[in-house]
């Protein structure tokens, strides 16, 4: 145990190590390339650190067990919507650009609607379990994600106040950055979900308390330190467009591809748990709009949420 302790430690320590050098590459980056921050944090950063949620996904389907992707991404979503931005919001309050509280995050909300269309299977139910997202859905999803691209690349040019503010360097060393910065996080969080999730076990914690929290959680570490860090060095843009571009990616791109390759059939899912992820992103809409600045007590409000979310879940467990 104490072996896997220090892996823990480690394991943090390069997520965190990671999260500093991908924004200073992807800020570097965005003046380099005249486009603004929310863009590179919607695009190549969301990507990048969901690289976890698609790898596991993309496993599952391969493997002919698709149905772990749907909850890998529905509890990614509700703690990126509500964890990330809460503690984000703590370390420092985030302004939002009018931009993107009425054009960015509403994707989000869209995102969130479309997977609840494509869960409940066409059946007005409160009961979701059997219920299947097919490749026709998946097509739906990819096309959605396809127009959040354009939409995206269309905005992307950057006003000179905004690339002012970023350090030049040249783009090769921008471009190791962000390469550097994702592959720490990839890693760093893999090490952590691993040696954590060794340590439950031998505490004697359930498997289905495990997935719950120490799973959902290192999946989502990328996206937590990368957005805590562009929050404390006054990168809000890319701080609130890494979790929005994550939560459009993991449900657009993440659960169209895997329905493409295998259907997936909904099992352990609720409805509260569909509505949590609506509700959690549009939250994040209402806090955003009033001012446009998520405040520190918004996002404790938002943290709260989802410690009680999290306190119920286990309760069920």
């Amino acid at each position: 145990m104490i072996l896997d302790i220090i892996i823990v430690i480690i394991g943090i320590s390069v997520v965190l190590a990671g999260a500093d050098r991908l924004t200073e590459g992807a800020s570097a980056l965005a003046r380099r390339l005249h486009v603004s921050e929310i863009v590179i944090g919607l695009t190549i950063v969301a990507a990048g650190t969901s690289a976890p949620e698609l790898f596991v996904s993309l496993v599952s389907a391969l493997k002919g067990t698709p149905d772990l992707a749907v909850g890998n991404v529905v509890g990614s979503n509700i703690m990126n919507a509500m964890l990330i931005v809460g503690c984000a919001a703590m370390v420092a309050p985030m302004v939002i650009s009018r931009s993107t509280v009425h054009k960015d995050i509403p994707f989000a909300v869209i995102a969130s609607v479309l997977l609840v269309l494509a869960c409940v299977d066409g059946q007005l139910s409160w009961t979701i379990t059997g219920h299947t997202i097919g490749r026709l859905d998946g097509v739906m999803l990819l096309v959605g994600y396809v127009l959040f691209m354009y939409y995206t690349l269309k905005h992307a040019k950057a006003d000179d106040s905004e690339t002012a503010q970023v350090k030049a360097q040249p783009v090769w060393l921008s471009i190791i950055y962000v390469v550097v910065g994702l592959a720490a996080l990839v890693f760093g969080s893999d090490w952590f979900v691993g040696a954590a999730s060794r340590i439950a076990t031998s505490l004697g914690v359930g498997e289905s308390v495990i997935g719950l929290t120490i799973v959902a959680g290192g999946t989502s570490l990328p996206e937590l330190a990368t957005s805590v860090v562009a929050a404390r060095k006054g990168r809000s843009a890319m701080a609130i467009g890494n979790v929005i571009g994550s939560n459009v990616f993991n449900v657009l791109m993440i659960l169209g591809v895997t329905a493409l390759i295998c259907p997936m059939q909904i099992n352990g899912i609720t409805m509260i748990d569909l509505l949590m992820t609506l509700v959690s992103v549009a939250l994040v809409w209402f806090f955003a709009r009033t001012r446009y600045t998520v405040a520190r007590w918004e996002g404790g409000v938002l943290t709260a949420g989802f410690l009680g979310y999290m306190a119920w879940l286990v309760s069920q467990a």
